[in-house]
């Protein structure tokens, strides 16, 4: 079955390089699995990577960025689709409206605040879309203490947490993707 997998990721590698091996990895499984990868657009660090590596391995892809991010960040010309929208939320919902599962590998504020919409958006009920956070490495791991500190606190409930699957290996995303 075709899907159409949303991935959120930083902008930069960051300090572990395993992250870009995966990120590499991630992005050739989607190819190979028949899936159109959707990002937001930038060709450099992961988001860059994923796009790269899905397209060398005969990959759609589809970018999303807004025009006033093409300065700071290189677009990467040969994408399947490519949209450039005014705004950030423009682009949240198209990407949004693109997919049918969320991927969220390592990234900084910008794919915080992406992690967040999406599992805040499959919470109150306007989506059902697959969440998936992979915490390679334990990047996430203090991000998940907080979360647990929260339900602890009586924040968050038991179906808070049950909209967002954490994994800790390529394998398992491709796993949850695929049910």
């Amino acid at each position: 079955m075709k899907k159409n997998v949303c991935v959120f990721c930083g902008s930069r590698h960051g300090a572990n390089p395993e992250w870009t091996v995966l990120t590499e990895a991630l992005g050739k499984g989607i190819a190979q699995r028949g899936w159109k990868l959707v990002f937001g657009g930038g060709g450099s660090g992961l988001m860059g990577t994923v796009a790269n590596a899905a397209l060398q391995h005969k990959g759609e892809v589809v970018g999303i960025i807004p025009q006033g991010l093409t300065s700071e960040e290189p677009v990467i010309t040969n994408l399947t689709e490519l949209h450039i929208v005014k705004t950030m939320r423009e682009r949240k919902e198209m990407m949004d409206d693109f997919s049918d599962a969320f991927v969220i590998i390592p990234g900084g504020i910008g794919t915080l605040e992406e992690l967040f919409e999406v599992w805040t958006a499959r919470q109150v009920g306007f989506h059902d879309k697959p969440v998936i956070l992979a915490n390679w490495n334990g990047y996430y791991d203090k991000l998940l203490e907080f979360i647990h500190q929260s339900h602890r606190d009586g924040f968050l409930t038991q179906s808070h947490l049950a909209k967002l699957k954490v994994v800790n290996t390529l394998e398992e995303i491709f796993e949850s993707l695929e049910k």
